[in-house]
């Protein structure tokens, strides 16, 4: 089967910065695929270069067998594109940013029509369909956006941090739409920085870190990759350095979080907690919270970038 999104090899650079570093990525149709990775890790130039907006400076990726270099137009053809921003005319109203981008697709005028009013009935839009898009919410313009880049319902779409600054309900709505999306067919490329919008929407996960893929599987398999537990230690932050160097050797390297006063440790045995209290009270380092917890995305974020997810 053809992959729906394929890389290889793929570098990109800005003068002597390196955003993509011979990345190699592979995405199975009708899949959610999240990509994590702390700001400035290469996700926005990957998603830029597989909407044909950036060439790479080296390698080569394909969207459903093409590629995006040689066939640029076939590519486009087969594609949504959604980013961080609205990208919707706040001059013209709902509805007409939807026709006009259906005619963009080249639709026949009523099949324009028909498909922006399937799309405000989507989004929950139809009440403001003829209002002025400047009259609108955030949230609104930003499912405007999203509804906009599927009016040509392409095969793949690809979504850069789409939730960004949305409220918890505008994202849950949105996490819903892309559910029903891959139910669909629809194969979804989806970048974040919500560690729980990955763990709750893709089958397979690639933490990207310096342009490259630090990790890539199911949710569950990177987890396991932390180990079986983690001791969640919390200190004074004074004391967090000190702390940390005391329980350094009951795990391969713990991960300090110095303003919380935060120490997390990757364990394979329960009794660590009690060696911990241990090795803390005889050191005279008051405990604030210590708890065993299962592994998150967050601590497999951390022990691969060193950086909390933003």
């Amino acid at each position: 089967m053809t992959p729906a999104i394929a890389a290889e090899g793929v570098r990109h650079t800005f003068g002597d910065v390196v955003a993509l570093d011979g990345l190699d990525l592979t995405v199975e149709p009708g899949t959610v695929f999240g990509l994590l990775g702390p700001n400035g890790a290469g996700k926005t130039t990957l998603v830029r270069v597989l909407a044909t907006l950036l060439q790479p400076t080296s390698g080569s990726a394909s969207i459903l067998g093409h590629d995006v270099v040689a066939e640029p137009l076939a590519v486009r053809r087969r594609i949504g594109l959604a980013g961080q921003f609205a990208a919707v005319d706040e001059e013209l109203t709902g509805r007409e940013n939807l026709e006009m981008i259906g005619r963009l697709y080249r639709l026949p005028p009523r099949e324009a029509k028909s498909r922006a009013g399937d799309v405000l009935d989507r989004f929950g839009l139809a009440d403001a369909a003829d209002r002025r898009v400047s009259t609108y919410s955030g949230g609104m313009r930003r499912r405007l956006d999203l509804g906009a880049s599927l009016t040509g319902r392409p095969p793949v779409m690809l979504l850069d941090e789409p939730t960004t600054g949305l409220d918890p309900r505008t994202r849950q709505e949105l996490w819903n739409t892309v559910d029903e999306l891959r139910r669909d067919g629809t194969t979804i490329l989806l970048t974040t920085q919500y560690l729980e919008e990955a763990d709750r929407l893709a089958q397979r996960i690639a933490v990207v870190d310096h342009g490259r893929i630090a990790a890539e599987g199911t949710a569950s398999e990177l987890k396991a990759t932390i180990g079986s537990e983690v001791l969640a230690v919390r200190v004074d932050p004074a004391h967090a350095d000190a702390a940390a160097a005391v329980l350094a050797d009951l795990t391969e390297e713990p991960i300090v979080d110095q303003a919380a006063g935060e120490i997390r440790l990757a364990v394979t045995d329960s009794s660590a907690s009690a060696e911990a209290v241990r090795r803390l009270d005889a050191r005279g380092l008051p405990i604030a919270a210590i708890e065993l917890q299962q592994p998150s995305l967050d601590d497999v974020f951390l022990s691969l970038t060193g950086k909390r997810a933003a």
